[in-house]
Protein backbone atom coordinates (compact mmCIF):
# COMPACT_ATOMS: atom_id res chain seq x y z
CA UNK A 1 0.00 0.00 0.00
CA UNK A 2 1.03 3.32 -0.91
CA UNK A 3 0.84 5.48 1.78
CA UNK A 4 0.54 9.00 -0.32
CA UNK A 5 -1.92 7.68 -2.35
CA UNK A 6 -4.09 8.47 1.24
CA UNK A 7 -2.09 11.37 2.59
CA UNK A 8 -1.73 14.68 0.33
CA UNK A 9 2.29 15.69 0.20
CA UNK A 10 1.38 19.82 0.80
CA UNK A 11 2.94 20.51 3.55
CA UNK A 12 0.85 24.24 3.47
CA UNK A 13 -2.35 22.05 3.28
CA UNK A 14 -1.36 20.29 6.95
CA UNK A 15 -0.83 23.64 8.47
CA UNK A 16 -3.87 25.01 7.31
CA UNK A 17 -5.88 22.11 8.33
CA UNK A 18 -4.05 22.65 11.77
CA UNK A 19 -4.34 25.81 12.54
CA UNK A 20 -8.42 26.38 11.28
CA UNK A 21 -9.27 22.94 13.18
CA UNK A 22 -7.74 24.15 16.14
CA UNK A 23 -8.95 27.37 16.57
CA UNK A 24 -12.47 26.56 15.67
CA UNK A 25 -12.19 23.30 17.96
CA UNK A 26 -10.95 25.67 21.26
CA UNK A 27 -13.63 27.82 20.27
CA UNK A 28 -16.54 25.52 20.71
CA UNK A 29 -15.18 23.69 23.47
CA UNK A 30 -15.36 27.36 25.70
CA UNK A 31 -18.65 28.17 24.26
CA UNK A 32 -19.98 25.04 25.15
CA UNK A 33 -18.20 25.89 28.82
CA UNK A 34 -19.96 28.85 29.56
CA UNK A 35 -23.23 26.68 28.93
CA UNK A 36 -22.21 24.53 31.39
CA UNK A 37 -20.98 27.09 33.77
CA UNK A 38 -24.59 28.91 33.46
CA UNK A 39 -26.50 25.10 34.13
CA UNK A 40 -23.98 24.39 37.60
CA UNK A 41 -24.30 27.90 39.11
CA UNK A 42 -27.93 27.57 38.68
CA UNK A 43 -27.88 24.33 39.49
CA UNK A 44 -26.50 25.29 42.79
CA UNK A 45 -28.96 27.87 43.28
CA UNK A 46 -32.28 26.39 42.48
CA UNK A 47 -33.43 23.08 41.10
CA UNK A 48 -36.34 25.15 39.20
CA UNK A 49 -33.83 27.81 38.04
CA UNK A 50 -32.17 25.17 36.35
CA UNK A 51 -34.99 23.36 35.18
CA UNK A 52 -36.70 26.85 33.57
CA UNK A 53 -33.56 27.56 32.40
CA UNK A 54 -32.97 24.22 30.57
CA UNK A 55 -36.57 24.72 29.20
CA UNK A 56 -35.69 28.28 27.84
CA UNK A 57 -32.22 26.54 25.77
CA UNK A 58 -35.05 24.58 23.77
CA UNK A 59 -35.62 27.45 22.08
CA UNK A 60 -32.03 28.75 22.04
CA UNK A 61 -31.22 25.19 20.44
CA UNK A 62 -34.01 25.81 17.38
CA UNK A 63 -32.55 29.15 17.10
CA UNK A 64 -28.95 27.65 16.89
CA UNK A 65 -29.77 25.31 14.04
CA UNK A 66 -31.44 27.73 11.83
CA UNK A 67 -28.83 29.91 12.24
CA UNK A 68 -25.92 27.77 11.48
CA UNK A 69 -27.45 26.72 8.26
CA UNK A 70 -27.69 30.31 7.43
CA UNK A 71 -24.40 30.88 8.13
CA UNK A 72 -22.85 27.43 6.71
CA UNK A 73 -24.53 28.47 3.43
CA UNK A 74 -22.12 31.13 3.54
CA UNK A 75 -19.17 29.14 4.13
CA UNK A 76 -20.15 26.51 1.18
CA UNK A 77 -20.33 29.62 -1.41
CA UNK A 78 -18.22 32.13 0.29
CA UNK A 79 -15.18 29.33 0.35
CA UNK A 80 -15.41 28.84 -2.97
CA UNK A 81 -15.47 32.70 -4.16
CA UNK A 82 -12.16 33.01 -1.50
CA UNK A 83 -10.67 30.56 -3.91
CA UNK A 84 -11.36 32.71 -6.91
CA UNK A 85 -10.26 35.61 -4.69
CA UNK A 86 -13.77 37.57 -5.05
CA UNK A 87 -14.26 38.52 -1.49
CA UNK A 88 -17.11 41.01 -3.47
CA UNK A 89 -19.10 37.94 -3.65
CA UNK A 90 -18.53 36.56 -0.11
CA UNK A 91 -19.82 40.81 1.33
CA UNK A 92 -23.18 40.17 -1.13
CA UNK A 93 -23.29 36.81 0.64
CA UNK A 94 -23.10 38.08 4.09
CA UNK A 95 -26.09 41.02 3.38
CA UNK A 96 -27.82 38.51 2.04
CA UNK A 97 -27.33 36.13 5.41
CA UNK A 98 -27.89 39.05 7.21
CA UNK A 99 -31.01 40.20 6.04
CA UNK A 100 -32.67 36.46 6.53
CA UNK A 101 -31.22 35.83 9.73
CA UNK A 102 -32.93 39.80 10.94
CA UNK A 103 -36.23 38.94 9.41
CA UNK A 104 -35.72 35.28 11.70
CA UNK A 105 -34.06 37.41 14.41
CA UNK A 106 -37.04 39.59 14.77
CA UNK A 107 -39.88 36.91 14.35
CA UNK A 108 -38.31 34.82 16.82
CA UNK A 109 -37.94 38.35 19.34
CA UNK A 110 -41.55 39.23 19.11
CA UNK A 111 -42.83 35.45 19.61
CA UNK A 112 -41.37 35.22 22.78
CA UNK A 113 -41.43 38.26 23.78
CA UNK A 114 -45.69 38.39 23.76
CA UNK A 115 -46.03 34.78 24.15
CA UNK A 116 -43.17 33.60 26.67
CA UNK A 117 -45.93 31.27 28.35
CA UNK A 118 -47.71 29.50 25.39
CA UNK A 119 -44.09 29.41 23.74
CA UNK A 120 -42.57 27.61 27.05
CA UNK A 121 -45.91 24.97 27.44
CA UNK A 122 -44.68 23.86 23.92
CA UNK A 123 -41.51 22.21 25.86
CA UNK A 124 -42.72 21.41 29.71
CA UNK A 125 -46.27 21.55 31.55
CA UNK A 126 -44.64 22.03 35.05
CA UNK A 127 -45.60 25.33 36.08
CA UNK A 128 -42.86 26.23 38.31
CA UNK A 129 -40.47 25.41 35.16
CA UNK A 130 -42.30 27.68 33.19
CA UNK A 131 -42.45 30.66 36.11
CA UNK A 132 -38.64 30.46 36.05
CA UNK A 133 -38.33 30.11 32.74
CA UNK A 134 -40.90 33.47 31.66
CA UNK A 135 -38.63 35.28 34.25
CA UNK A 136 -35.13 34.03 32.47
CA UNK A 137 -36.82 34.73 28.79
CA UNK A 138 -37.61 38.35 29.69
CA UNK A 139 -33.73 39.67 28.91
CA UNK A 140 -33.23 36.06 26.91
CA UNK A 141 -35.40 37.33 23.96
CA UNK A 142 -32.90 40.23 23.43
CA UNK A 143 -30.14 38.00 22.76
CA UNK A 144 -31.73 35.90 19.74
CA UNK A 145 -31.31 38.72 17.23
CA UNK A 146 -27.63 39.62 18.50
CA UNK A 147 -26.39 36.24 18.65
CA UNK A 148 -28.31 35.61 14.72
CA UNK A 149 -26.21 38.76 13.25
CA UNK A 150 -22.87 37.55 15.78
CA UNK A 151 -23.04 34.23 14.34
CA UNK A 152 -23.82 35.14 10.81
CA UNK A 153 -20.68 37.70 10.66
CA UNK A 154 -18.28 35.05 12.69
CA UNK A 155 -19.09 32.64 9.56
CA UNK A 156 -18.43 35.17 6.74
CA UNK A 157 -15.25 35.69 8.45
CA UNK A 158 -14.37 31.97 8.59
CA UNK A 159 -15.03 31.85 5.21
CA UNK A 160 -11.58 33.73 4.24
CA UNK A 161 -9.91 31.59 7.41
CA UNK A 162 -9.97 34.40 9.86
CA UNK A 163 -11.13 31.78 12.94
CA UNK A 164 -9.11 33.71 15.85
CA UNK A 165 -11.45 36.69 16.49
CA UNK A 166 -14.46 33.80 17.37
CA UNK A 167 -11.45 32.29 19.65
CA UNK A 168 -10.83 35.81 21.30
CA UNK A 169 -14.36 36.65 21.63
CA UNK A 170 -15.40 33.36 23.30
CA UNK A 171 -12.49 33.61 25.75
CA UNK A 172 -13.91 36.81 27.00
CA UNK A 173 -17.99 35.84 26.30
CA UNK A 174 -16.66 33.29 29.07
CA UNK A 175 -15.22 34.97 32.06
CA UNK A 176 -18.25 38.05 31.39
CA UNK A 177 -21.03 35.64 31.85
CA UNK A 178 -19.71 33.58 34.44
CA UNK A 179 -18.48 36.76 36.77
CA UNK A 180 -21.68 38.26 36.22
CA UNK A 181 -23.16 35.36 36.65
CA UNK A 182 -21.50 35.01 40.12
CA UNK A 183 -22.22 38.31 40.96
CA UNK A 184 -25.73 38.42 40.44
CA UNK A 185 -27.15 35.06 40.88
CA UNK A 186 -26.47 34.91 44.28
CA UNK A 187 -25.98 38.33 45.25
CA UNK A 188 -21.84 38.47 45.77
CA UNK A 189 -20.22 42.12 46.37
CA UNK A 190 -23.12 43.96 47.51
CA UNK A 191 -25.01 43.15 44.20
CA UNK A 192 -29.16 42.28 44.93
CA UNK A 193 -29.76 37.74 44.25
CA UNK A 194 -31.10 37.74 41.38
CA UNK A 195 -31.28 34.17 41.01
CA UNK A 196 -32.27 33.06 37.24
CA UNK A 197 -32.60 36.48 35.91
CA UNK A 198 -29.27 37.43 37.08
CA UNK A 199 -28.05 34.48 35.00
CA UNK A 200 -29.94 36.54 32.10
CA UNK A 201 -28.11 39.57 32.46
CA UNK A 202 -24.87 37.61 32.36
CA UNK A 203 -25.50 36.18 29.18
CA UNK A 204 -27.37 39.33 27.12
CA UNK A 205 -24.53 41.11 28.35
CA UNK A 206 -21.64 38.86 27.15
CA UNK A 207 -23.84 38.65 23.75
CA UNK A 208 -23.99 42.44 23.62
CA UNK A 209 -20.17 42.48 24.43
CA UNK A 210 -19.42 39.57 21.74
CA UNK A 211 -21.52 41.79 18.77
CA UNK A 212 -19.70 45.14 19.63
CA UNK A 213 -16.22 43.41 19.31
CA UNK A 214 -16.90 41.88 16.22
CA UNK A 215 -18.36 44.93 14.46
CA UNK A 216 -15.12 46.85 15.83
CA UNK A 217 -12.73 44.14 14.08
CA UNK A 218 -14.61 44.29 10.90
CA UNK A 219 -14.52 48.10 10.87
CA UNK A 220 -10.94 48.68 12.19
CA UNK A 221 -8.92 45.18 12.35
CA UNK A 222 -9.92 42.91 9.42
CA UNK A 223 -7.91 43.13 5.92
CA UNK A 224 -9.68 40.42 3.86
CA UNK A 225 -13.67 40.83 3.81
CA UNK A 226 -14.22 44.60 4.32
CA UNK A 227 -17.81 43.93 4.67
CA UNK A 228 -18.47 47.52 5.11
CA UNK A 229 -16.96 49.01 1.85
CA UNK A 230 -19.58 49.79 -1.25
CA UNK A 231 -19.39 46.24 -2.81
CA UNK A 232 -21.01 45.11 0.04
CA UNK A 233 -24.31 46.79 -1.40
CA UNK A 234 -24.17 45.59 -4.97
CA UNK A 235 -27.36 43.32 -5.51
CA UNK A 236 -26.83 39.96 -7.86
CA UNK A 237 -29.82 37.90 -8.56
CA UNK A 238 -27.52 34.85 -9.55
CA UNK A 239 -25.75 34.84 -6.44
CA UNK A 240 -28.95 35.19 -4.10
CA UNK A 241 -30.44 32.27 -6.21
CA UNK A 242 -27.14 30.26 -5.59
CA UNK A 243 -27.32 31.06 -1.61
CA UNK A 244 -31.12 30.12 -1.56
CA UNK A 245 -30.47 27.13 -3.27
CA UNK A 246 -27.66 25.67 -0.88
CA UNK A 247 -29.74 27.59 2.06
CA UNK A 248 -32.83 25.92 2.13
CA UNK A 249 -31.77 21.95 2.22
CA UNK A 250 -29.58 22.80 5.28
CA UNK A 251 -31.87 25.08 7.09
CA UNK A 252 -34.74 22.15 6.51
CA UNK A 253 -32.03 19.63 8.10
CA UNK A 254 -31.17 21.54 10.92
CA UNK A 255 -34.78 22.43 11.95
CA UNK A 256 -36.23 18.71 11.88
CA UNK A 257 -32.67 18.21 14.02
CA UNK A 258 -33.82 20.91 16.66
CA UNK A 259 -37.23 18.97 16.93
CA UNK A 260 -35.55 15.45 16.51
CA UNK A 261 -33.31 15.77 19.53
CA UNK A 262 -35.30 17.23 22.51
CA UNK A 263 -37.89 14.19 21.37
CA UNK A 264 -34.85 11.63 21.80
CA UNK A 265 -34.05 13.58 25.21
CA UNK A 266 -37.52 13.02 26.22
CA UNK A 267 -37.49 9.15 25.66
CA UNK A 268 -35.08 8.76 28.25
CA UNK A 269 -36.40 11.43 30.39
CA UNK A 270 -39.19 8.32 30.89
CA UNK A 271 -36.72 5.97 31.71
CA UNK A 272 -36.10 4.79 35.25
CA UNK A 273 -34.21 7.57 37.43
CA UNK A 274 -30.86 5.88 37.92
CA UNK A 275 -31.20 5.76 33.69
CA UNK A 276 -31.78 9.52 33.63
CA UNK A 277 -28.97 10.42 36.26
CA UNK A 278 -26.14 7.56 33.83
CA UNK A 279 -27.68 9.45 31.05
CA UNK A 280 -26.65 13.06 32.40
CA UNK A 281 -23.27 12.22 33.24
CA UNK A 282 -22.27 10.08 30.09
CA UNK A 283 -23.40 12.51 27.89
CA UNK A 284 -21.66 15.31 29.48
CA UNK A 285 -18.16 13.74 28.46
CA UNK A 286 -19.12 12.58 24.92
CA UNK A 287 -20.22 16.14 24.27
CA UNK A 288 -16.87 17.91 24.98
CA UNK A 289 -15.31 15.30 22.87
CA UNK A 290 -17.85 15.98 20.15
CA UNK A 291 -16.68 19.31 19.92
CA UNK A 292 -13.63 17.73 17.84
CA UNK A 293 -15.65 16.35 15.47
CA UNK A 294 -17.79 19.52 14.49
CA UNK A 295 -14.56 21.27 15.06
CA UNK A 296 -12.87 18.57 11.72
CA UNK A 297 -16.39 19.66 9.62
CA UNK A 298 -16.38 23.59 10.33
CA UNK A 299 -12.35 23.35 8.84
CA UNK A 300 -12.83 21.05 6.30
CA UNK A 301 -15.68 22.92 5.04
CA UNK A 302 -13.39 25.99 4.36
CA UNK A 303 -10.62 24.15 3.10
CA UNK A 304 -12.77 22.22 0.54
CA UNK A 305 -14.51 25.25 -0.95
CA UNK A 306 -11.81 27.41 -1.06
CA UNK A 307 -9.84 24.23 -2.94
CA UNK A 308 -12.90 23.94 -5.91
CA UNK A 309 -12.52 27.94 -5.56
CA UNK A 310 -8.98 27.96 -7.16
CA UNK A 311 -9.28 25.03 -9.08
CA UNK A 312 -12.02 25.08 -11.44
CA UNK A 313 -10.70 22.74 -14.38
CA UNK A 314 -8.78 20.35 -12.21
CA UNK A 315 -10.24 18.52 -9.32
CA UNK A 316 -7.35 16.25 -8.25
CA UNK A 317 -6.01 18.38 -5.44
CA UNK A 318 -9.68 18.66 -4.35
CA UNK A 319 -9.61 14.91 -4.20
CA UNK A 320 -6.39 14.73 -3.01
CA UNK A 321 -7.22 16.47 0.28
CA UNK A 322 -10.76 14.52 1.00
CA UNK A 323 -8.71 10.88 1.08
CA UNK A 324 -6.12 12.89 3.58
CA UNK A 325 -9.17 14.86 5.69
CA UNK A 326 -10.72 11.44 5.38
CA UNK A 327 -7.80 9.49 6.99
CA UNK A 328 -7.32 12.53 9.90
CA UNK A 329 -10.84 11.52 10.87
CA UNK A 330 -10.51 8.03 11.24
CA UNK A 331 -7.90 8.20 13.10
CA UNK A 332 -8.39 11.10 15.53
CA UNK A 333 -11.79 8.96 15.84
CA UNK A 334 -9.63 6.11 17.45
CA UNK A 335 -7.96 8.28 19.62
CA UNK A 336 -11.14 9.71 20.89
CA UNK A 337 -13.10 6.47 21.50
CA UNK A 338 -9.99 5.17 22.98
CA UNK A 339 -9.60 8.17 25.33
CA UNK A 340 -13.55 8.15 26.48
CA UNK A 341 -13.15 4.21 26.78
CA UNK A 342 -9.86 4.71 29.24
CA UNK A 343 -10.81 7.70 31.19
CA UNK A 344 -14.52 6.66 31.67
CA UNK A 345 -13.81 5.27 35.09
CA UNK A 346 -11.70 8.13 36.94
CA UNK A 347 -14.77 10.40 35.38
CA UNK A 348 -17.32 8.35 36.88
CA UNK A 349 -15.89 8.58 40.22
CA UNK A 350 -16.30 12.32 40.27
CA UNK A 351 -19.62 11.74 40.76
CA UNK A 352 -21.95 10.74 43.67
CA UNK A 353 -24.23 8.03 41.89
CA UNK A 354 -26.39 4.88 43.04
CA UNK A 355 -24.28 1.64 42.34
CA UNK A 356 -27.35 1.11 40.04
CA UNK A 357 -26.68 4.39 38.31
CA UNK A 358 -23.23 3.90 38.31
CA UNK A 359 -23.37 0.88 36.20
CA UNK A 360 -25.67 1.83 33.42
CA UNK A 361 -23.37 4.94 33.39
CA UNK A 362 -20.24 2.99 32.51
CA UNK A 363 -22.42 0.81 29.80
CA UNK A 364 -23.48 4.34 28.17
CA UNK A 365 -19.81 5.45 27.86
CA UNK A 366 -18.61 2.54 26.48
CA UNK A 367 -21.82 1.90 24.07
CA UNK A 368 -20.33 5.92 23.42
CA UNK A 369 -16.86 5.25 22.86
CA UNK A 370 -17.73 3.06 19.76
CA UNK A 371 -20.20 5.78 18.20
CA UNK A 372 -17.50 8.13 19.20
CA UNK A 373 -15.31 6.66 16.23
CA UNK A 374 -18.02 6.39 13.68
CA UNK A 375 -18.89 10.26 14.48
CA UNK A 376 -15.68 11.78 14.61
CA UNK A 377 -15.59 10.04 10.16
CA UNK A 378 -18.95 10.33 9.17
CA UNK A 379 -19.70 13.87 10.53
CA UNK A 380 -16.63 15.60 9.25
CA UNK A 381 -17.01 13.78 6.03
CA UNK A 382 -20.62 14.26 5.12
CA UNK A 383 -20.65 18.11 6.72
CA UNK A 384 -17.04 19.22 6.13
CA UNK A 385 -16.66 17.22 2.78
CA UNK A 386 -19.30 16.77 0.77
CA UNK A 387 -21.28 19.67 2.19
CA UNK A 388 -18.55 22.11 2.02
CA UNK A 389 -17.82 20.66 -1.48
CA UNK A 390 -21.50 22.02 -2.61
CA UNK A 391 -23.51 18.71 -2.54
CA UNK A 392 -25.73 20.12 0.43
CA UNK A 393 -29.24 17.56 -0.56
CA UNK A 394 -26.97 14.50 -0.22
CA UNK A 395 -26.63 15.22 3.53
CA UNK A 396 -30.21 16.49 4.06
CA UNK A 397 -31.56 13.25 2.76
CA UNK A 398 -28.78 11.26 4.94
CA UNK A 399 -30.16 12.96 7.37
CA UNK A 400 -33.40 12.95 7.49
CA UNK A 401 -34.06 9.20 6.44
CA UNK A 402 -31.68 7.53 9.35
CA UNK A 403 -33.17 9.88 12.08
CA UNK A 404 -36.71 9.97 10.78
CA UNK A 405 -37.12 6.61 9.17
CA UNK A 406 -34.63 4.75 11.03
CA UNK A 407 -33.82 5.75 14.70
CA UNK A 408 -36.83 7.21 15.83
CA UNK A 409 -39.07 4.29 15.35
CA UNK A 410 -36.76 1.91 16.52
CA UNK A 411 -35.70 4.09 19.52
CA UNK A 412 -39.79 4.00 20.54
CA UNK A 413 -39.81 0.30 19.93
CA UNK A 414 -36.98 -0.60 22.27
CA UNK A 415 -38.01 1.94 25.09
CA UNK A 416 -41.83 1.44 25.18
CA UNK A 417 -42.84 -1.76 23.26
CA UNK A 418 -39.80 -3.84 23.86
CA UNK A 419 -38.89 -2.15 27.37
CA UNK A 420 -35.24 -2.72 26.64
CA UNK A 421 -32.67 -1.65 29.03
CA UNK A 422 -31.18 1.88 29.12
CA UNK A 423 -28.11 1.23 27.55
CA UNK A 424 -29.67 -0.47 24.49
CA UNK A 425 -32.26 2.69 24.18
CA UNK A 426 -28.78 4.53 23.94
CA UNK A 427 -27.17 2.66 21.30
CA UNK A 428 -30.44 2.45 19.12
CA UNK A 429 -30.29 6.25 19.47
CA UNK A 430 -26.57 6.74 18.40
CA UNK A 431 -26.74 3.76 16.29
CA UNK A 432 -26.94 5.83 13.17
CA UNK A 433 -23.39 7.49 13.69
CA UNK A 434 -22.07 4.08 13.19
CA UNK A 435 -24.68 2.92 9.81
CA UNK A 436 -24.29 6.34 8.23
CA UNK A 437 -20.27 5.70 7.88
CA UNK A 438 -20.89 2.80 4.87
CA UNK A 439 -23.30 5.72 2.58
CA UNK A 440 -20.89 8.67 3.76
CA UNK A 441 -17.47 6.90 2.41
CA UNK A 442 -19.25 5.38 -0.52
CA UNK A 443 -20.78 8.96 -1.70
CA UNK A 444 -17.53 10.96 -0.74
CA UNK A 445 -14.97 8.80 -2.77
CA UNK A 446 -16.92 8.90 -5.92
CA UNK A 447 -16.39 12.69 -5.36
CA UNK A 448 -19.50 13.33 -7.03
CA UNK A 449 -20.32 16.39 -4.58
CA UNK A 450 -17.88 18.63 -6.08
CA UNK A 451 -19.35 21.22 -7.46
CA UNK A 452 -18.49 24.65 -8.69
CA UNK A 453 -21.20 26.84 -7.84
CA UNK A 454 -19.04 30.17 -7.73
CA UNK A 455 -19.19 31.70 -11.08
Amino acid sequence: MNISTYFTKDKHFYYTVAKLMTAIIFQNIIAYSVNMADNIMLGIYNQDALSGAATVNQIQFMVQQITMAVGDSVVVIGGQYWGKKSPEKIRQLTVFALAIGMVFGAAVFLWTFFSPVSVLAIFTDNSSYIAQGVIYLKLICYTYPIYIISTILLASLRSVETVHLALKVSFLSLFVNIGINYVLIFGKFGFPEMGIFGAAVGTLTSRILELVIILLYLIFGDKKLKLFSLSSFGFSKELLCDYLRVLWPSALSNFLWSVANPIQTSVLGHLQDDAIAANSVSTTMFQYLKIVAIGEASASAVIIGKTIGENDADDSKVKDYSRTLQMMYIIIGVVLGLGLFLLRIPFLSLYNLTPNALSIANGMLIILSVVMVGMSYQMPTSVGIIKGGGDVKYTMYLNLISTWLIVMPLTFISAFVLHMPAVFVVAVLNSDQIFKCLPVAIHCNRYRWIRHIAK
